[in-house]
């Protein structure tokens, strides 16, 4: 008889048994896991479950509040030197206690980056940081080049995420030695001292997280997360109505009836903090004339864009930036309007004589991104220009060949340095792949936008940036997509607002289950 009631007391609570394991449907699985290398969208999905920074923040807020996390506090010791506590006890998920050591390898890596693909991430982003070094078994300063207004910041990146020392040195070759093969290894085969270690990876397919029982912070609420990739959105839909998936990625808003009206499941969205943008080379032959590329830009209307492809849930903005930018957000600036007769008294002026504009797409890789760049070519036609939709899936951003294409611009930190400047900095990934460029009256523009430590300042500073921007324009910001995720009715989680794009954030406190 104990059996039987036992048994049948089991049966009547399945949401508590199902909410131990979850399936995600993504629209795609990084190829990689290396959370210093990395600045994807399709990446920054799968770190914060797996590694933590010294510093976190709320992300339950859209305004900045920073919380402790393997530094348990932090303070400037001088004007360039930022000293980190750091938390006793926190092991990596291979066992291995995380020691100061691991701490000072970890910013090393990459302040002082000889690992090509590190080196690109440290220079778009921590180029004012000199090097890590140890004080003691709990104490770690930070040396910067120049006064930083940014510290906290800077030191919460994904890309600053603390590894093990040793289990990274001992993947290949020399075991005393952090080598290039070490660092490929390990992006394969990924540890750090999250709520949940990397059980299986298959890059570009499958990822499973399993709770790491040994977590220094509050005990991870699953059980076991399995990510597999399901890349065509009806797909994803179908698997969440059959069971297969419990929460599905980048769901196109055309799909959302078709999940909320099903009673058993339920959609989560919000306009991420991302554009979707239209990049132009400045330096193609064909487009090297400014009323050219300001012509393209002007041509496009993007509300009707935002109400046809987002159902008017995406935000266009006025200019590049963001509410989440806090004081540094600019709503009434505007650089960038739609104004067809404008752009064709331009492609008279320059001298257009028809040729074709070619725009750069994959299929499926942005939501909706196909169907964007073949309304642009529309709206092109509209005001004379001759476009053409080239679908490729491969990168096309480096190639001197690329006239026009589209790509996204993430808020990978609430500043504007952190998404526009990330991007289009002197020196920058645009500038160092050959399609933009920048001179002394820019640098000295972005110097004081990026180091002054008044607010006011770097405002104006950006007022300035962003007219050379509308002068001769290597970028149009479309919108910011509405992005959206479908699940079972029985699970509670949506994007939180202060995370940077796309996070599967499973920590304690992020998600829960109807029943639990």
């Amino acid at each position: 008889m104990f059996r039987l009631l036992l048994t049948t007391a089991l049966v009547a609570l399945p949401l508590v048994a199902a909410a131990q394991e979850i399936t995600v449907g993504a629209a795609n699985v990084a190829p990689y896991l290396d959370p210093g290398r990395d600045h994807s969208n399709v990446g920054s999905q799968f770190y914060y479950n797996t590694f933590d920074t010294l510093i976190d923040r709320d992300h339950g807020k859209r305004e900045l509040e920073w919380v402790p996390a393997l530094a348990t506090s932090w303070k400037l010791v001088e004007p360039k030197v930022m000293e980190f506590k750091l938390r006793e006890g926190v092991k990596f998920h291979n066992g291995a206690d995380m020691t100061a050591d691991d701490v000072v390898f970890s910013l090393n890596r990459m302040m002082q980056a000889t690992f090509p693909p590190y080196v690109v991430r440290a220079k778009d982003r921590l180029g004012n940081f000199l090097r890590a070094e140890k004080v003691d078994d709990l104490t770690v300063r930070v040396v910067a080049e120049r006064e930083e207004p940014l510290w906290e910041t800077l030191m919460s990146l994904q890309q600053v995420m603390i590894v093990p020392e040793a289990y990274i040195k001992g993947l290949t070759g020399k075991a005393d030695v952090a080598e290039d093969s070490d660092y490929e290894a390990f992006a394969l085969a990924p540890v750090g001292t999250g709520p949940y270690k990397v059980a299986a990876f298959q890059p570009g397919e499958k990822l499973v997280w399993e709770r790491f029982d040994d977590f220094w912070g509050e005990t991870a609420p699953l059980e076991r997360a399995t990510v597999v990739q399901i890349a065509e959105t009806a797909s994803r839909v179908t698997a969440l109505k059959t069971g297969e998936a419990d929460i599905i990625t980048n769901v196109a808003p055309d799909q959302l009836s078709l999940i909320d009206s099903d009673p058993n499941l339920k959609t989560e969205g919000s306009a991420t903090a991302l554009f979707h943008v239209m990049i132009m080379n400045q330096n193609h032959p064909k487009l090297r004339d400014p009323r050219i590329r300001q012509a393209l830009s002007l041509a496009i209307d993007r509300d009707a864009l935002n109400e046809a492809l987002w159902l008017g849930k995406a935000i266009v903005p006025s200019t590049h930036t963001m509410a989440e930018m806090g004081a540094l957000h600019q709503p009434d600036l505007v650089t960038f309007a739609y104004d067809p007769e404008r752009a064709r008294k331009l492609l008279e002026e320059a001298g257009y004589d028809g040729f074709e504009i070619t725009f750069d797409t994959a299929a499926t890789y942005y939501t909706n991104g196909l169907l964007a760049a073949q309304a642009i070519m529309e709206m092109w036609n509209a005001v004379g220009i001759n476009g053409r939709v080239n679908v490729q899936d491969q990168w096309s951003g480096n190639d001197p060949e690329m006239m026009v294409r589209n790509w996204s611009n993430p808020m990978y930190f609430a500043d504007p340095f952190g998404s526009f400047g990330v991007m289009w900095a002197p020196g920058g990934p645009s500038e160092s792949e050959g399609r933009f460029n920048t001179d002394a009256d820019y640098a000295k523009k972005w110097d004081r936008f990026r180091f002054s430590t008044d607010v006011a300042d770097r405002n104006a500073a950006y007022v300035e940036l962003m007219e050379e921007i509308k002068q001769d324009p290597p970028l149009l910001p479309l919108y910011r997509p509405f992005e959206s995720w479908g699940m079972k009715q029985s699970v509670n989680w949506a994007p939180m607002p202060g995370h940077i794009p796309y996070v599967l954030d499973f920590r304690a406190g992020s998600i829960s289950f109807a029943g639990n």
